[in-house]
């Protein structure tokens, strides 16, 4: 499958000095993105990439677990590391980025020169919540609403959910079933993002992944929950502008919580 089918919403810019390669969170497609080449500096080519099965993709078979994901990921990038690049991920998001970038060096090709891992516990802290990606229908709706990721106008549209239940159970299977494999920590540096008022993903959830790097490593947290990616997206950006420019710049670890202003 060529670049141009898993890279949807790019905005080609030859003068980039990076492209940032987005993942999205389950469930969820490219246009949470939509207005993120906005607000990162202009020589940053956002690149969010659509998984099967949704948007353009939706006649396609959606993945159910990780490894023939990031190996057909891996080979679909492969024209567009040609340049540097980062990597994006929230929540499902930010595993299959780790994926990826560990993919990537099975294969000898390009790291990254930059993870940002957002809203994810670090791969080694064991899965703490419900599977329910095998769940019947009604179970299966009623742990969406408790997580909180879905409108409620939208679990209420059955037409709609008929069409998004089968890209969610097999986005939950995707993060349900993968297993660590615990290789050796990335030479890139690592950024994790996190919410203050998450209850999924504890801050020392996220500080477990400076054991992932063998270089820098930051964690920023945000004001909001879960899905902070939306509500407090100027301040991502932010994050994200300082941490991508310029390429390989240090910064301090474990910085304090970003605050508005």
């Amino acid at each position: 499958m060529p670049a141009e089918s898993w890279i949807v919403c790019r905005k080609p810019n030859p003068a980039a000095r990076l492209r940032l390669f987005c993942l999205p969170y389950a469930g969820s497609g490219v246009s949470i993105f939509r207005t993120w080449p906005d607000g990162l500096p202009s020589d940053v080519e956002v690149c969010p990439i659509q998984l099967p099965g949704r948007g353009s993709r939706m006649a396609e078979t959606p993945f159910t677990r990780m490894a023939p994901l990031v190996r057909a990921l891996s080979q679909a990038l492969r024209p567009l590391l040609d340049k540097p690049f980062a990597i994006f991920g929230h929540s499902l998001g930010a595993i299959i980025g780790f994926e990826l970038a560990c993919e990537l060096r099975r294969q000898s090709g390009p790291p990254p020169v930059h993870l940002f891992v957002s809203a994810h516990r670090a791969p080694r802290i064991p899965l703490r919540d419900r599977l329910i990606h095998a769940l019947p229908d009604g179970e299966f709706l009623d742990e969406l609403r408790h997580l909180n990721g879905i409108p409620e106008q939208v679990l209420a549209e059955a037409e709609l959910m008929r069409l998004m239940l089968p890209i969610l159970r097999a986005d939950f299977a995707v993060f349900e079933t993968f297993r660590d494999t615990a290789g050796p920590p990335l030479d890139c540096p690592i950024s994790a993002f996190g919410g203050l008022r998450d209850d999924r993903v504890a801050p020392a959830d996220l500080a477990a992944w400076r054991e992932r790097t063998a270089g820098p490593f930051a964690r920023r947290m945000f004001p909001g929950d879960h899905f902070f990616m939306n509500t407090a997206r100027p301040l991502l950006l932010q994050a994200l502008s300082q941490d991508l420019g310029p390429v390989n710049c240090p910064f301090r670890a474990d910085e304090a919580p970003s605050r508005p202003g």
